[in-house]
């Protein structure tokens, strides 16, 4: 899981992809950390990606490097939304105070589950990790 992690942090903007009834709908999200030994995100849940994680926890994360390898991270969102859990967001990136409270009943955490992520190159390798 580290290596995943950090290249997601290490790649700032990361895209998000969602199941929009028959249609996929692609997001950026910049928000993850490890939680309870899983890859967790936040969102609100007024938001569009919130409802469809909910009808169909299918979701697939994309993001390049500058050096153009890419990653695939996909899996199922399971939402364990809990003061412990906002918190533990609040305090990895503080900067998210500003949009959220502990208190913010709009404010959810999921996790990544039945995950795994494979990492590509330009010379057509690949090499998948399961979570």
């Amino acid at each position: 899981m580290n290596e995943i992690l950090k290249f997601l942090h290490d790649n700032h903007t990361f895209y998000l992809a969602t199941v929009d009834g028959s249609m996929p709908k692609v997001r950026p999200f910049g928000f993850v950390m490890e939680y309870k030994g899983k890859l967790c995100f936040c969102t609100n849940n007024n938001k569009d990606v919130y409802k469809q994680l909910k009808l169909n926890s299918n979701f697939e994360i994309s993001t390049v490097s500058r050096t153009f390898e890419w990653m695939r991270l996909k899996g199922k969102a399971t939402f364990i939304t809990t003061e412990e859990s906002k918190r533990a967001v609040l305090d990895a990136m503080p900067s998210l105070r500003k949009i959220y409270s502990l208190d913010d009943l709009t404010f959810e955490v999921f996790c990544a589950d039945e995950a795994e992520a494979t990492f590509y190159n330009m010379k057509g390798e690949t090499r998948t990790i399961k979570l």
